[in-house]
């Protein structure tokens, strides 16, 4: 399971390169025809030498005006027919061609010889070999239509920047011929190879990528199809405690899956959390139990298949007595438990210290403990409400010790009668772009007489330090919030454009709007407290689940297409820098 992190955060490393893709369409769209203008002041005022000739300034406006419509054709060539990524592909083609241009001109200044119309062409060349390889790469076309299409619109910049007469000599130039063509092949050449840089455990790098673009326009059907042929059938679990009023009129479950949320925004089951939530009448906390992106759900159809599944959960046993809440603190780690009946509940955190996804192993330890000490179900929670790196051995093994602490005390606690109030904020304006769509929510439990409060965000995870102001300002109102977890939701309100690909609770919102926020919730849930009955509720359910294997695959792909593209630039830089001596 361990493996399956890494592969994960090395995947989201190499799909944040993504980022280098303007935000908006509209960026590309003023950037290439800017740029076009640049492309025709270079040529005539450094080449041509007749800028300032009255029968040239027409162009101008015709090379524009060609770029966009080539910009609009070009949307009938990619197999999504889409505009934005046909004005992202112009943009970074038609900077290699002014960038060809300007190095030109600046070779000439440094070496003392006279301009070259063989930059002009040789830049026209280079657009259309980075033609071929976006098309190839994300548009989803194949080497040969890419050929095809490859000069549509270079070639049309070019008949309508440069005199007609000078057409035939600068396209039948054999140096430039002799380096357009080169570096053509050397774009198809490493299509080829890209495209085959995961196999044999995954048939198409291109088509992977396609797919992930795609789902980022939320067009996520390739993209859970390839998943869902890779993904393997297994049983998971689904732990709750549900606390019902005595009159049977109210309800609040705390609920525990063994799946994750994932893999992203909007792909499978990137907001099960939220839809669980809902399924159980918005009256619920959907926790980070202990797993990992291995136990994504890679389709809408294996989430509607669990949802389903998830009404058959059996009483497993119930009873009216929990004991006062325990906390051990060793050194970072800290764990808090409830004893429902002989069913412990911990909470592990290392806030404000953060770390990802607590490690299988350690699951598994602290449920050996427990049953050595005749427990009957221990359920764990992975509070993840601070941002970090995989937890360090050192930190692990407090926590194992915080955690078995804490069992050993939760015996000698006693149990006394409870009581229980619950309530969210779905009749609050808290939408902000740090948090899903589940929202916040508050549960209050009165036990021997002390009120303590839970709290919740359907978020992924939490600005570190944000849970420790949120406590103080509730120990400044004389309310014990005990801990604050997150459902580690993948939904995304907006698309992140950072390394992480989301805003993590508390980045955007502060943590006095949000201590506001919660403080509202939990005297809302504290004024509506009645005596309770816990229940302890199991579900076992057969889904597919992505397992490690497809991580493992994508991430070598995605490494060995990187290291042949560093190959291939170092190579075609050393290559272009030749042209610059000729």
């Amino acid at each position: 399971m361990e493996k399956a992190s890494d592969d994960v955060s090395n995947i989201h490393n190499r799909f944040s390169l993504t980022l280098i893709n303007p935000s908006s369409h509209y960026f590309s769209l003023v950037g290439s025809l800017s740029i076009s203008a640049v492309i025709f002041l270079a040529t005539y005022f450094g080449y041509l030498d007749n800028i300032f000739s009255k029968d040239v300034w027409y162009r101008l406006p015709i090379i524009i005006g060609v770029l966009a419509i080539t910009q609009l054709l070009d949307t009938r060539f990619s197999k999504k027919k889409e505009y934005s990524k046909s004005l992202h592909s112009s943009l970074f083609g038609i900077m290699l061609w002014v960038v060809t241009l300007l190095m030109g001109l600046l070779a000439s200044i440094v070496l003392s010889k006279e301009t070259s119309l063989f930059f002009i062409t040789f830049g026209m060349f280079l657009f259309a070999s980075f033609r071929i390889g976006i098309y190839t790469t994300t548009l989803g076309v194949s080497l040969r239509k890419a050929w095809a299409i490859c000069f549509v619109q270079p070639l049309a910049m070019f008949f309508v920047l440069i005199p007609q007469d000078l057409w035939i000599p600068m396209l039948s130039d054999p140096l430039s011929l002799g380096y357009g063509i080169s570096f053509m092949i050397i774009a198809s050449v490493w299509s080829y190879l890209t495209d085959r840089a995961g196999r044999p455990g995954m048939e198409s790098t291109h088509k992977t990528i396609q797919a992930y673009l795609a789902s980022q326009g939320n067009d996520f059907t390739d993209a859970e199809e390839i998943m869902e042929q890779r993904s393997n059938e297994t049983k998971v679990s689904t732990s709750q405690i549900r606390l019902s009023s005595s009159n049977g009129q109210k309800e609040f479950r705390m609920v525990l899956p063994e799946i994750h949320p994932g893999p992203y925004h909007p792909v499978g089951g990137s907001n099960i959390p939220y839809l669980i939530y809902k399924n159980l009448s918005s009256s619920a906390m959907v926790m980070h139990s202990i797993s990992d992106h291995a136990l994504n759900l890679p389709s809408r159809n294996e989430v509607e298949n669990y949802l389903k599944n998830l009404e058959n959960s059996e009483v497993k046993e119930e009873g009216i007595h929990c004991t006062e809440p325990v906390t051990v603190q060793i050194n970072k780690a800290r764990v808090i438990g409830l004893l429902f009946g002989n069913n412990p509940l911990l909470f592990l955190s290392l806030s404000p210290h953060g770390m990802e996804d607590i490690p299988s192993y350690m699951k598994t330890e602290i449920e050996q403990y427990a049953k050595n000490r005749n427990y009957a179900r221990t359920m764990i929670v992975d509070c993840h409400n601070a941002m970090g790196e995989e937890i360090s051995k050192e930190d692990g093994e407090d926590m194992l010790k915080a955690a078995k602490s804490c069992l050993d005390t939760l015996i000698t606690k006693e149990s006394h009668s409870i009581e229980f109030g619950y309530a969210n904020s779905d009749d609050m304006d808290v939408w902000t772009e740090d948090l899903g769509m589940g929202g916040l929510g508050i549960v209050c439990l009165k036990i021997n007489d002390k009120k303590y409060f839970l709290g919740w965000a359907d978020a992924n995870n939490m600005e570190n330090g944000v849970r420790e102001k949120i406590i103080d300002n509730f120990l400044k109102r004389d309310y014990q919030l005990l801990e604050i977890c997150t459902s580690d939701t993948h939904f995304a309100p907006v698309k992140a454009r950072n390394r992480n690909g989301y805003y993590q609770l508390g980045l955007i919102t502060s943590a006095d709007k949000l201590s506001s926020w919660f403080l509202d919730i939990a005297k809302k849930s504290e004024s509506d407290i009645s005596s309770a009955k816990f229940e302890i509720l199991e579900n076992e359910t057969k889904v597919k689940v992505m397992g490690t294997g497809i991580y493992e695959d994508y991430s070598k792909a995605l490494d060995n297409s990187l290291k042949i593209t560093k190959g291939f630039v170092i190579g075609g830089v050393v290559f272009f820098s030749t042209s610059l001596f000729l």
